[in-house]
């Protein structure tokens, strides 16, 4: 049987897919989020907003590429945060050893997402032909390893003090990318032309290439096979696909895409250490954005990551001003204590797969599909 033929036993959502009222809703306002995005420190004054923005950007990458996986080819991994942090010391190396210009960055950043997708290959090879369980186990089994070596090297790695380091001139503060009359940097719409602005778009445009040609992936033949190995792995290898080379491409690519990742955050933080790349609080975080999205969407990866990134920004501010204003109300103002987030964090989670078991975005599509 010919791929051509092969393909046609596939099955093909997109190729059945009708627009649907909550279809529109969703593109809407990913539109909306997209445009925010895009227009983010002229939107938002403050640092603390186009911080929060830099985050949402790189974490849709994070969230993105691991939906690749575990969405659209059900492939159960904990070792994503191991990639990104690969990628983010290997950024951050190449500045803090090499120095602050654009060829160490380059170089460091390189070694880094090739060391990512070298470790990819070798552990897909190995283990993606074991049980589902199994491999989630030896990922988790990588990324603790990864953990303490990042520790424990403290001579390459910094160790628990993580590394600091400067950046190419283009992203320093002082930096004045368009200048006025008085020497000082023009403004556009009251915003300073200098470089944390140039940083930020740096940040929006490496994170948008990435997650379009993700999405340009599941789109093509490629995600087609994988939808199928997810549905039914028997049957796609009947049909005359390598299973284990299919599964292990997507590793390496979803691995790829977090290393980029990584790359940026480390660029943009200007620092690098276990707890801001490697820390598995980060990979439940990374799942949960997934879930609450909805998994097998990709654009769900945007929902997921707005909705936990504001949480998580916002929601302890949010608290502390209502337990203000119920000051007078019996058990309420504690209820509504700002260290308390976490429990209305869980609480929100829960009533997100409520009232939206596919995630948002899974549920927004389906919203009055026909049969």
């Amino acid at each position: 049987m010919t791929d051509t033929a092969a393909e046609r036993d596939l099955p093909s959502t997109a190729a059945c897919a009708r627009p649907t009222a909550g279809g529109v809703a969703l593109f809407s306002v990913i539109a909306v989020i997209g445009l925010l995005l895009l227009f983010a420190p002229f939107v938002f004054s403050d640092v603390r907003s186009t911080q929060v923005a830099a985050r949402i950007c790189v974490f849709v990458v994070l969230a993105a590429s691991y939906d690749l996986l575990i969405g659209y080819t059900g492939i159960v991994s904990f070792a994503h945060t191991m990639f990104f942090g690969m990628g983010a010391y290997g950024a951050a190396m190449g500045l803090k050893f090499g120095g602050a210009d654009w060829g160490h960055l380059l170089l460091g950043s390189v070694g880094g997402v090739l060391a990512a997708a070298v470790l990819a290959v070798l552990i897909g090879l190995l283990s993606l032909r074991v049980k589902a369980l199994f491999f989630a186990m030896v990922t988790l089994a990588a990324g603790s390893v990864m953990m303490v070596l990042a520790s424990q090297l403290t001579s390459l790695t910094g160790g628990e003090d993580g590394l600091v380091y400067s950046t190419p001139r283009l992203f320093k503060p002082a930096m004045k990318l368009v200048t006025n009359a008085d020497g000082e940097a023009a403004r556009l719409f009251g915003v300073p032309l200098d470089g944390r602005l140039a940083l930020y778009y740096f940040v929006f445009i490496v994170c948008l290439v990435v997650f379009v040609l993700l999405a340009r992936i599941v789109r093509s033949p490629l995600g087609t096979v994988l939808e199928a190995i997810r549905e039914n792995e028997l049957r796609a290898e009947a049909i005359g696909y390598r299973v284990v080379a299919y599964r292990t491409a997507v590793f390496v690519i979803a691995a790829v895409a977090a290393a980029v990742a990584g790359v940026v955050w480390a660029v943009w933080l200007r620092y690098t250490g276990p707890d801001t790349t490697l820390s598995f609080d980060i990979m439940i975080d990374i799942l949960l954005m997934v879930v609450i999205g909805g998994m097998g969407t990709m654009y769900g990866a945007i929902i997921g990551v707005v909705v936990m990134s504001l949480a998580q920004s916002y929601l302890k501010d949010l608290m502390s001003a209502a337990a203000g204003a119920t000051s007078g109300v019996p058990i309420l103002p504690h209820l509504l204590d700002p260290d308390r987030w976490p429990l209305w964090l869980g609480l929100l989670f829960i009533l997100l797969v409520l009232f939206f078991p596919a995630g948002i975005a899974g549920t927004l599509m389906k919203k009055g599909s026909r049969s």
